[in-house]
């Protein structure tokens, strides 16, 4: 069990507040952080890894990482971090950058063939993709089999695809090495589907905390719902017309009638909307 009972006052864009967090995590728990900018996330993510000071206790199991007496150097923490901009060492090679944690070869090679970057480990970072910069980062991260992994918007810059594949390692790391995790981020699919927690700050102050589905879904059961997309093309298919959407970074395809074809324009923004999951497309 991760004891979390920490308060600090920030002073930042949005004016000054006070971060305020009393919460447990199970061990083995994978919680990403959610909410906007500037309320408290990463700051929170710092002071468990001993970068920023707080008033408070935190507590690990049985070991107290910080209390009114206490608080353990980073170095001495059993954390692993993995940052948004990798934060590698550039004039070491992929296993160095490894072995640099902890001097233990065949953790290592592990690690770098569960990543599929085995055949990568004598490359300098330089010379590797943001996808496998980042792998690099989290298998470093991991050389220490750390009791809490904290993570700060790890995928953000990587598209959509990398992102994907990604997250299917940090699943199938985060099971075999059954590592707490904790996660800034502001993907609600990567959340749904990462997390089994979700924990929303909003100026400091925890304002939901829940399973995934609780947390993020908007709607229930039959009520409508919509989403804004441009219409790319109409497709005639025996008697129907398919309108093609683009929403977001996904493609949607609306079954659409002839009357309705005759309001729409392609290139136009349209909005579809559900109810009882019965698409239909406004204009």
């Amino acid at each position: 069990m991760i004891k979390i009972n920490i308060n600090k006052k920030l002073h930042g864009s949005n004016g000054n507040m006070n971060l305020d967090i009393n919460l447990n995590i199970k061990e083995n728990d994978f919680v990403s952080l959610s909410g906007e900018s500037g309320s408290g996330k990463t700051t929170l993510l710092r002071i468990l890894a001993g970068l920023e000071t707080s008033t408070g206790t935190i507590q690990i199991g049985n070991e107290i990482w910080q209390d009114e007496k206490t608080c353990l150097a980073t170095q001495k923490r059993k954390i692993g971090f993995v940052f948004q901009d990798y934060a590698l060492f550039p004039n070491m090679s992929v296993e160095e950058n490894l072995l640099f944690v902890k001097n233990d070869k065949e953790l290592a090679k592990h690690l770098l063939e569960i990543t599929q970057l085995a055949n990568l480990s004598k490359r300098l970072p330089n010379t590797l993709s943001g996808g496998q910069k980042q792998r690099v980062s989290l298998c470093r991260a991991l050389m220490n089999k750390p009791k809490l992994l904290l993570m700060d918007e790890p995928l953000s810059a990587l598209d959509p695809t990398m992102r994907t594949k990604l997250q299917n390692e940090i699943l199938a790391l985060h099971k075999e090495f059954g590592t707490t995790t904790i996660m800034v981020s502001h993907d609600p699919s990567e959340i749904y589907r990462l997390s089994n927690r979700v924990i929303v700050l909003d100026h400091g102050q925890i304002i939901n905390d829940g399973n995934a589905k609780d947390v993020l879904l908007k709607t229930t059961g039959s009520q409508k719902f919509s989403f804004e997309g441009e219409l790319l093309d109409i497709i005639k298919v025996d008697v129907v017309y398919i309108a093609i959407v683009s929403i977001g970074q996904q493609l949607v395809e609306v079954v659409v009638s002839s009357e309705e074809v005759k309001d729409l324009k392609i290139g136009s923004q349209v909005s579809i909307s559900t109810k009882a999951f019965n698409p239909t497309i406004i204009h």
